[in-house]
């Protein structure tokens, strides 16, 4: 299994942005899983999560290797065309995959009619022949 990441060339990023969009594409499905399963108790004053898993993910990707591919996109039109075949794929949305939107406070231009700008896209944990099949037609990021 291996968590794919694709991200756009042509915003021309600092290597300390792009490491900053890299690393929100990684924690994102964690963080999504977290956001959806936290229940706070009574007081407010803990919050307990728990979280299920399908087995392949802990047996193939957590306990084996937690092998990741950052691969380019030429620009947002190339991007969306991983989503596209992810839903082709019956991939969902928020849950398998998704869309990284930076707010454009530092080097970023706003291109979204809410004033972030699309730099990538995260898949959760994959079998490697549905990450291939998503990544067949981008390159390795270089």
């Amino acid at each position: 299994m291996r968590r794919l990441f694709i991200i756009r060339k042509d915003l021309e990023m600092s290597a300390g942005k792009l490491s900053a969009q890299i690393g929100h594409c990684s924690e994102e499905y964690w963080m999504n899983l977290i956001r959806n399963s936290a229940e706070k108790n009574e007081d407010g004053t803990d919050t307990q999560i728990t979280i299920r898993l399908n087995t392949d993910i802990i047996d193939e990707y957590i306990n084996n290797n937690y092998v990741k591919t950052v691969c380019a996109a030429k620009n947002l039109n190339q991007l969306l065309k991983a989503k596209e075949k992810a839903l082709e794929l019956g991939l969902v949305e928020g849950v398998d995959f998704g869309l990284i939107n930076d707010i454009c406070l530092t080097e970023l231009v706003a291109e979204n009619e809410d004033g972030t700008c699309t730099t990538g896209i995260w898949f959760r944990p994959l079998p490697d022949e549905t990450a291939h099949t998503i990544s067949k037609k981008y390159q390795l990021y270089k």
